[in-house]
């Protein structure tokens, strides 16, 4: 018996160094309005391009430029979405939202997604943006795995698939648009609907 004790003490303060060591406050519901955001902001871009473009995006155009500011307002929202919920979750269970875990988690996140977003930018400049659809689904998906370690493991899995959806976007650069509703529109509002149910409901 006192062997049995001993294991479940060393189990239980195991489990208990595993999770102070992993920001788990994350909400499955932010990845939901995530998705929703991406396929709003796909639906503009769509029909700006084959609207008022005739299909052929340009890269000095007035249509990629408004294509670039719906991607960046995609973007903004998520972030703040995901801030707002994120924070009212932790507040909730009565976590630090900004403590060393969160501030590793954010830093892991942010060393692929910065070096991405600046390599994008690059070869946008140099007119080559038939991959960048692709590449935004493969440096967005190493950030995921990356930041995995110090949050909700599950999140590997969603970033296995935006890579993989990336790798077929710059295989097949011509699908890249609807691999990216796919990637960060539908999958974000299945991987979201799926860990809201997992954590958020059962908590």
């Amino acid at each position: 018996m006192e062997s049995k004790d001993y294991l479940k003490d060393i189990s239980e303060i195991k489990n208990m160094m595993h999770k102070s060591s992993r920001f788990i406050s994350l909400s499955g519901l932010s990845g939901i309005l995530a998705g929703v955001y991406a396929l709003i902001g796909a639906a503009i871009a769509y029909v700006l391009v084959t609207d008022y473009s005739y299909g052929v995006l340009k890269l000095d155009g007035y249509i990629f430029r408004l294509c670039l500011f719906t991607l960046f307002m995609v973007a903004l929202l998520s972030v703040l979405t995901g801030i707002y919920l994120t924070t009212r979750k932790a507040k909730k269970h009565g976590a630090k939202i900004w403590d060393a875990t969160s501030k590793r988690l954010v830093f892991n996140f942010l060393i692929p997604l910065v070096v991405g977003g600046l390599y994008i930018l690059i070869i946008l400049s140099q007119g080559k943006y038939g991959q960048s659809g692709g590449l935004m689904l493969i440096f967005y998906g190493l950030a995921l795995v990356n930041a995995s370690k110090y949050s909700i493991g599950d999140i590997r899995y969603l970033g296995y698939i935006q890579i993989i959806l990336g790798l077929i976007g710059s295989w097949k650069p011509g699908y890249g648009f609807w691999l990216w509703v796919l990637g960060f529109g539908i999958m974000h509002i299945v991987y979201g609907t799926w860990m809201h149910f997992k954590y958020d409901v059962k908590k």
